[in-house]
């Protein structure tokens, strides 16, 4: 048998984050910005059909402290996948706008990051001729609920002869679809409804659009980033009342922060009084409404950022480096990065004790730092 630690390979994850609103509100200039990417990004509705993808490095300190302290080759972060989807009209999901088109792109996603309009601005065109953020989140939300009830009535239909067979299995899970149809046909996302052990799965295997995490980000000017203004505050309050997160931006200025060099970059954010790029939060919070971690392996030759879902197992967690890690998996050995920080080194964490052996049953936290044992 042979034991091997370390990390060479990276299987995707397969997740991702769908940049949604309505038409010219700034997903291309934010998507651009975020992926330096030259994703058209003109002044007219509809400038983007088919959907734009990008892999964003997600922002972590903790990556470069680890590199730097191990002297490393190379440091190679975590991503996340996010996916610029054409705006979405009133009457979507009857097919308006290429509706059925765009909707699908949204199905394919893990959740969404909705893009508002949150400054007044003569010269750029707004597709209801007026800002009014809540008006343009309840345009995308009807339509996406109204995507879903289809999905429900279809549901239903399919249930139908094994209800007409008097199947209790069909019975309790059409109760089940009859209490979220109530609940989607008040205005409410499949996302707030109460559920548990048994209606869990049956409103997942739904895949509805209004099931997935939303956070909203708010497009607004210089200003409105360090000051807020009414539009941006409206947002907050209706993400308050859903348990959603809020991130303001100025897609404008990112993109211009995007283009610079390190040292220029530094310089521009301090001008505009600003600890980090708007997008660095916008990426972090992505990463975490998707139901992502990082855990970490360090030495001389390559330190990484791998990513996980929350509530990995540690053999899961060698799987994402290759299938034969988990396969074979023997043992995890893990520190806590918290602990190495504080203490300053490896050694320091295994004099004090908290260098522990982990096996199969340990549940990955974010921020571990990782050496996995396996036998091919």
């Amino acid at each position: 048998m042979k034991e091997v630690c370390f990390a060479v390979f990276l299987l995707s994850m397969g997740i991702a984050c769908g940049i949604v609103g309505l038409p010219n509100v700034g997903k291309s200039t934010l998507f651009n910005a975020l992926t330096s990417n030259e994703a058209d990004a003109s002044n007219y509705p509809f400038c983007t059909i088919d959907p734009n993808i990008g892999m964003v490095n997600v922002p972590d300190p903790r990556l470069r402290n680890l590199a730097q302290k191990y002297k490393t080759d190379r440091e190679v972060p975590a991503t996340v996948e996010f996916v610029d989807i054409a705006g979405l009209v009133k009457g979507a999901s009857q097919g308006e706008g290429l509706g059925n088109q765009f909707l699908g792109n949204i199905r394919a996603c893990d959740a969404i990051a909705h893009v508002v309009r949150c400054f007044a601005d003569e010269n750029v065109v707004h597709v209801h001729g007026d800002v009014n953020p809540i008006h343009d989140i309840e345009i995308i939300e009807t339509e996406l609920l109204l995507k879903d009830l289809e999905s429900v009535d279809k549901k239903v239909e399919t249930l139908g002869k094994k209800l007409r067979a008097n199947d209790k299995d069909a019975k309790e899970e059409a109760a089940i679809i009859e209490q979220l149809k109530v609940h989607l046909d008040d205005g409410k996302p499949a996302r707030t409804f109460d559920r548990d052990d048994k209606s869990g799965p049956v409103i997942k295997s739904l895949q509805l659009l209004t099931d997935k995490p939303v956070m909203y980000i708010a497009n607004t000017n210089e200003d409105g980033v360090k000051n807020g203004n009414q539009y941006v505050d409206a947002v907050k309050k209706r993400a308050a009342d859903e348990g959603a997160i809020v991130v303001s931006i100025c897609a404008k200025i990112e993109s211009e922060i995007a283009l610079l060099d390190e040292d220029d970059r530094a310089l521009f954010l301090a001008d505009l009084d600003m600890g980090e790029p708007g997008l660095d939060r916008v990426i972090r919070e992505a990463y975490k409404i998707l139901g992502l971690i990082t855990y970490f392996t360090a030495g001389v030759k390559e330190t990484r950022a791998w990513t996980v879902r929350k509530n990995s197992t540690a053999p899961q967690a060698a799987g994402v480096i290759h299938t034969d890690f988990e396969k074979g998996f023997i043992r995890a050995e893990v520190m806590l990065y918290a602990d190495w920080e504080r203490l300053g080194s490896e050694q320091a964490v295994k004099d004090a004790g908290l260098y522990k052996i982990q096996g199969k049953e340990y549940i990955v936290e974010d921020g571990d730092v990782m050496y996995f044992r396996f036998n091919v």
